[in-house]
């Protein structure tokens, strides 16, 4: 069985409407989740943790679709 990871993170946006990040190193990361349910709720936790700030985005990354387990390693993943 696959395991589907999810990582939740979040910060102040520059702009409400804009999807930048004000200062990339104040990313919070809130943590790596087993599955989409229980990320969701850590997003909505920290979304209404801080849901004072117009500013403040927590996002969802699928940690799963960025790596196929099929496809075969390029060279530089092989260097390790």
């Amino acid at each position: 069985m696959t395991q589907r990871l999810h990582l939740v993170f979040g910060g102040e946006l520059k702009e409400p409407a804009k999807n930048i990040f004000k200062n990339v190193d104040d990313i919070h990361i809130v943590g790596v989740f087993p599955d989409y349910a229980s990320a969701y709720d850590a997003r909505k936790a920290e979304a209404q943790r801080t849901v004072d700030n117009a500013h403040m985005r927590y996002y969802i990354a699928h940690l799963h679709r960025l790596r196929d387990e099929e496809t075969e390693a390029s060279p530089t993943e092989e260097l390790g």
